[in-house]
């Protein structure tokens, strides 16, 4: 338990602000920007990809969906595989976290590192591109775009807090939290004498962590901790950031959605973009740099695990700690909500009736009156982003006039007229969900 402590006083202030400027970014940056330079299958559009993505929070679930609705708006296959590749693998929140824990060397190589890989993977699929797309496959920009209403500069700055410390802390806080725990296991119950094999064998303790990390997974700033650990078990700096690089860019989800809709070949091509992207920069770290750049910061860290925290990080840890039990506790009032409301007023619930418009609880009260509305569940959603671009997706349709969709229920109501079932389920399944019609 002191371990798992002692990471969280580490972390916690570089966390609280990558939080906060990844609230920034998503308030005051429009969305139609990352769409405009990211059409043609030109190695430009793989550059702009790769640079939007490394600074860009999202996590390893939610850029999958995003990813895809780039590519509905116009992305290349190329430039969605380069943001594929860059985006998980960093974020502002855990470039500061790595900067917390493992140090500069580490927080210069791994977004480097990310943003060589991504040009990798997306030259390789403009290279080897399969035919040459249909009209119908894509959907121009405008005919994509949300209506999205002007916001002041006070509603942007209250959407930029509601972001990092609220969406954010629901879409990785549970896997951060997983991270820590893990990492601290390890420490305790891991003997030191199980990793001597992979002490000082990069090859070997590549190939370990990268049988681990791929189908594992794990968010950016979860895989941290894990991989401080590690290190400290003996595994070289190079295997650490394998596992930095391959445990947030592959999961089994988006090997599964990137087959699905851009082809089996993209598939492969973008796994070994990743392989290859890893185990070279992981080699490089290995041999090329002086351990002690790596390694220091681990030292540092033991020692300081003895000492006791600053009155800054505990105020930290504590802010952090109460940000995540607001997540928890408006996730538990939401399903007490939303079950009182599927058992009826009959039951004696005295929580129907405080719901709150727009509550995206699968409710048609917050849904205009005077249309057809229609019931969907959607499956393989896990975070915001992915809730934030099925109701984009739908929207976007001339026929549908407001969707509203809860993120744990998977349920989806879509006001509009004379909706075309077919239609919403191809947009849907367009970014890597499945949606099956549940009701009228």
């Amino acid at each position: 338990m002191e371990e798992i402590i002692d990471l969280i006083n580490e972390m916690s202030p570089f966390l609280l602000l990558g939080f906060l400027i990844a609230g920034i970014m998503h308030a005051f940056i429009p969305n139609r920007l990352y769409s405009k330079y990211l059409s043609g299958n030109t190695l430009r559009s793989v550059v702009n990809a790769a640079l939007f993505g490394v600074p860009l929070p999202l996590c390893s679930c939610g850029v999958i969906p995003t990813a895809m609705s780039l590519r509905r708006e116009g992305a290349s296959k190329g430039a969605t595989v380069s943001f594929l590749i860059a985006t998980p693998q960093t974020g502002v929140d855990s470039i500061f976290a790595t900067y917390s824990l493992m140090g500069l060397p580490f927080t210069l190589v791994r977004p480097i590192a990310a943003f060589v890989t991504a040009l990798l993977g997306g030259v390789f699929v403009n290279t080897f591109k399969e035919e040459d797309e249909t009209a119908e496959q894509l959907v121009t920009a405008s005919q994509i775009q949300t209506r999205e209403k002007h916001q002041t500069f006070w509603q942007k700055v209250v959407s930029a807090l509601r972001f990092g410390f609220i969406e954010m802390m629901e879409d990785i806080g549970k896997w951060l939290v997983v991270g820590l725990v893990i990492a601290g296991l390890i420490a305790v119950f891991v003997p030191n004498e199980w990793f001597a094999v992979f002490k000082d064998n990069t090859l070997l303790s590549m190939l370990l962590v990268l049988a681990i990390s791929i189908p594992m997974y794990v968010c950016a700033t979860g895989s941290i901790p894990i991989a401080v650990v590690l290190m400290m078990k003996g595994l070289t700096p190079g295997s650490a950031l394998v596992l930095l690089m391959a445990g947030p860019a592959c999961n089994a989800a988006s090997m599964l959605v990137v087959g699905k809709v851009l082809g089996r070949r993209t598939l492969v091509l973008y796994l070994c973009a990743i392989t290859a992207g890893a185990i070279a920069f992981g080699a490089g770290v290995d041999y090329l740099l002086p351990r002690e750049w790596f390694t220091s910061t681990l030292t540092h860290s033991d020692a300081c695990c003895h000492e006791p925290a600053s009155w800054y990080n505990w105020a930290s840890t504590i802010l952090l700690g109460l940000l995540l039990l607001n997540v928890l506790r408006m996730r538990l009032t939401h399903q007490h909500a939303c079950s009182c409301h599927h058992h009826g007023e009959n039951e004696g619930c005295s929580c129907h009736h405080h719901h709150e418009e727009g509550d995206a609880c699968g409710h048609t009260e917050s849904l205009p009156h005077g249309f057809d509305t229609r019931e969907y569940t959607v499956k393989g959603m896990s975070c915001n982003h992915c809730r934030t671009n099925v109701e984009k997706v739908v929207k976007s349709l001339p026929f549908v006039k407001e969707v509203s969709v809860d993120l744990p229920t998977g349920k989806m109501v879509v006001a509009g007229e004379n909706l075309v079932d077919e239609e919403i389920q191809k947009m849907v399944e367009s970014i890597g969900f499945s949606v099956e019609k549940s009701g009228n």
